[in-house]
């Protein structure tokens, strides 16, 4: 009879462990990442038939290895207690642990690009596009480094040496000096503005089509600011009934993106990529760090002839993403594809979109009682507050929300908010009302559980 596989201890038992083996020093978070480092080593092991793979000896070297490298990283965990759910300094959307999973399997070798059947070369982003094209249904998808090189791309393999029609309205900047003419200008295509800074009109396109140097129409969502008041932009579907009539692409750059969760606070502004692929549009961008709720990636979806055509580009192989984020992609929007009850339930940035603020206040006064009831210096106190979705979508939108202030007698607000950010692992949060706020949509709850015990042992 086979032996029973030795039972590997949960999380809470390791790490008990790691303080009997004097890891302490480390910081817990670090003996985590550590551990479930080591663990995923034995999983594999055990999928590839080693049954007697187990948390042993050989196990707490590869921990001990990991510990004397990991806590010298710059690029480390952190925890966001801003409120803003897609925090860009922050690096966006948190993982869901299907994508963790499939990137540190992806990490060794893997099915990258070959074919497991005939033991030839294959193409490294079919899982991906062909999902992509499912889940969005669109004819074809193509996957590439991020958002800015799905522009950049579309209009190089669609309008190199030629001209782009783009409303004014629509020339953004957005951070870290992105600005859109510069974008056409560097994919070698020639940019067409039409309309002005508040309106453009469907006789605007129309005009600009009459060039037969123009082979290209572009539009671009206008993420993270707004116009309002006296504006006018004609129906995305009028738009799409001209260029078709024309002979002309229509590309929309969709910037965050929504698949599932349109309904949701905050995000009544976006356009779903399914309405705008049913608009009309040919090419429909998006990506993928945003509301998608996975890694940093650029998608591109729309009509399979176009989407072939930027495929075969020059500037897609200098564009395509590492074998660990094209497996992290592939969990995420396999979450997707299982529909909206999935995507809400196992996607962190959606789970945290779709918290009630009375849930959030329960959170709030239960994490309060946890640090008045202990011996700290730090005093909580629960508040009402607002946060934001981030990272361009839905910039004037406030999301309510609760958190909890902390204040130190001796130390100004500043001086805590410092203390935080020093703390293993880093807490980025808020100044009100001349103390710390900790809005808790944007804290999980092992993150919970970890500032609790760092506040309450603060003397």
């Amino acid at each position: 009879m086979a032996e029973n596989p030795p039972r590997i201890p949960s999380m809470n038992e390791i790490l008990e462990s790691c303080a009997e083996r004097g890891f302490e020093s480390y910081g817990r978070e670090a003996c985590r990442a550590a551990c479930s480092r080591a663990l995923d080593g034995v999983r594999a092991r055990r999928k590839a038939g080693d049954s007697l793979a187990a948390v042993d000896e050989a196990f707490w070297t590869q921990v001990a290895a990991f510990l004397k490298v990991l806590p010298s990283l710059q690029l480390r965990g952190a925890i966001n207690a801003t409120g803003v759910v897609l925090h860009t300094n922050l690096g966006r959307a948190p993982w869901p642990e299907e994508a963790v999973q499939a990137a540190a399997a992806a990490s060794s070798a893997s099915l990258c690009e070959i074919d497991r059947r005939s033991g030839g070369r294959g193409r490294r982003d079919r899982p991906v596009s062909e999902l992509l094209a499912r889940v969005t249904g669109a004819e074809a998808g193509l996957p590439v480094n991020n958002n800015a090189a799905t522009v950049l791309l579309a209009v190089s393999a669609l309008a190199r040496g030629r001209k782009v029609v783009v409303a004014r309205k629509e020339l953004v900047e957005i951070g870290g000096s992105y600005r859109m003419p510069e974008v056409i200008a560097a994919a070698g295509a020639q940019m067409v503005e039409i309309g002005t800074t508040n309106r453009v009109h469907l006789k605007d396109f129309e005009s600009a089509m009459g060039d037969p140097e123009v082979s290209l129409v572009l539009r671009i969502h206008p993420s993270n600011f707004r116009i309002e008041g006296f504006t006018k932009e004609p129906p995305m579907k009028e738009i799409a009934a001209l260029c078709r009539e024309r002979g002309l692409p229509l590309v929309y750059d969709l910037g965050s993106g929504v698949l599932n969760g349109s309904d949701l606070r905050g995000l009544e502004q976006e356009h779903p990529v399914q309405d705008s692929l049913a608009d009309g549009c040919d090419l429909v961008t998006f990506s993928g760090d945003k509301l998608l709720g996975g890694p940093q990636a650029g998608l591109i979806v729309g009509a399979k002839p176009l989407v072939e055509r930027l495929r075969r580009d020059m500037l897609t192989r200098c564009l395509r993403l590492d074998k660990t984020m094209l497996a992290a992609l592939e969990a995420v929007l396999s979450i997707h594809a299982l529909g909206e009850e999935s995507a809400r339930s196992r996607i962190p940035a959606l789970q945290r979109l779709s918290l009630t603020h009375e849930q959030l206040r329960q959170r709030a006064s239960a994490f309060a009682d946890a640090i008045n009831n202990s011996a700290s210096a730090i005093q909580a106190s629960v508040v009402d507050c607002a946060g934001r979705v981030g990272s361009g979508a839905s910039p004037t939108e406030d999301l309510p929300s609760a958190g909890v202030l902390l204040a130190q007698e001796g130390l100004d607000a500043e001086q805590l908010a410092q203390r935080l950010r020093d703390a293993d692992p880093p807490t980025f949060a808020r100044i009100q009302d001349e103390a710390v706020l900790l809005d808790l949509r944007t804290v999980a709850d092992h993150e919970l559980v970890i500032l609790q015990q760092w506040i309450c042992h603060q003397s």
